[in-house]
């Protein structure tokens, strides 16, 4: 049982970190190419704050939200 979750250790730790550890590696000579995941995160995260923008603004501007006090159960 000892040798399965030691070979557990050897996947995560060996060979699927690879890439991360050639990204902490870069990170000393530059800082923006190993911060790549964070860079791609970001904007991800921005396209969908604008597409959300947008549609908040689309319904706003059709009139089509409940602005009464009963609408929600919680209020």
């Amino acid at each position: 049982m000892k040798a399965i979750f030691e070979a557990i250790a050897f996947l995560f730790e060996e060979i699927l970190f690879i890439p991360l550890n050639m990204l902490r590696e870069l990170g000393a000579s530059n800082w923006f190419a190993a911060n790549a995941f964070n860079w791609l995160f970001l904007m991800i995260g921005f396209a969908g704050l604008f597409y959300w923008l947008r549609q908040l603004k689309k319904f706003n501007d059709n009139n089509e939200e409940d602005f009464d006090s009963t609408s929600h159960s919680f209020l």
